[in-house]
């Protein structure tokens, strides 16, 4: 069984099946970066949602909860003066950033850490604005998520699910 697949399992059915690729392929001609295809996949299969009500997942072709929104004001958020500290490098688009992809429900914002080299894998980065703790993981986004449904701890200052649900946000 593949990660999608257990994630699915794990999730539910996805009821949001987004199919046309306009919008990501406006994001990515916006960042300068393809997005790697397991977060897409997730993403267009399952839409905005909020993940065992601690994170949430927005989506480039949604009206209200727009990726590439956040993903623009998240990076400009972390690109003030007092707050470029708080992260090991910078966010951005570029190679070696940090791109703002989810956010969590206690105060964390989920990265892409992008690839230096464009065969390289995508990393996860999680920062937690309580404490200032950031935390990478070494595996495709897929792989994190998998971790956090089956309770692993993988998000810095909130406590991993008891279970995998989520909610369809509109």
């Amino acid at each position: 069984m593949t990660t999608i697949e257990e994630i699915k399992a794990l999730l539910g059915e996805p009821r949001f099946n987004w199919t046309d690729p306009t919008p990501w392929i406006l994001l990515e001609q916006e960042l300068g970066v393809s997005l790697p295809a397991d977060f897409r996949e997730l993403t267009d299969a399952y839409g905005p949602v909020l993940i065992s009500e601690k994170l949430y997942l927005d989506h480039p072709g949604h009206p209200i909860r727009n990726l590439g929104k956040e993903i623009k004001e998240s990076i400009e958020f972390w690109l003030e003066e007092d707050l470029a500290d708080f992260l090991p490098s910078k966010a951005g688009s570029g190679p070696g950033q940090l791109l703002p992809i989810a956010t969590g429900a206690t105060a964390e914002q989920v990265f892409l850490q992008v690839p230096y080299e464009p065969s390289a894998l995508w990393a996860v980065g999680v920062q937690e604005m309580d404490s200032g703790e950031f935390l990478l993981y070494e595996m495709p986004f897929s792989e994190w998520l998998l971790e956090f449904l089956k309770g692993k701890d993988v998000m810095a200052g909130s406590s991993a699910p008891t279970h995998a649900f989520y909610e369809q946000l509109t």
